[in-house]
């Protein structure tokens, strides 16, 4: 997802997509320790939608 496309969201619709891909996280860790992952970049995209929906979320929270 994009910063301009999570710019447009709300703070709860923010939070609610955090939840999501926590699960998504978490299944995907799963996956990964059980050799049942084939595409190893998720996670590294997951992470990293995390990181800056969070980031979002602070720079809100400092204005």
């Amino acid at each position: 997802m994009h910063v301009s496309e999570i710019r447009k969201m709300d703070n709860a619709a923010i939070l609610k997509e955090i939840d999501t891909l926590k699960k998504e996280l978490f299944d995907l860790r799963f996956k990964h320790a059980t050799g049942q992952l084939e595409n190893t970049a998720r996670l590294n995209t997951v992470k990293k939608s995390i990181a800056r929906m969070k980031t979002i979320l602070t720079e809100r929270a400092a204005e």
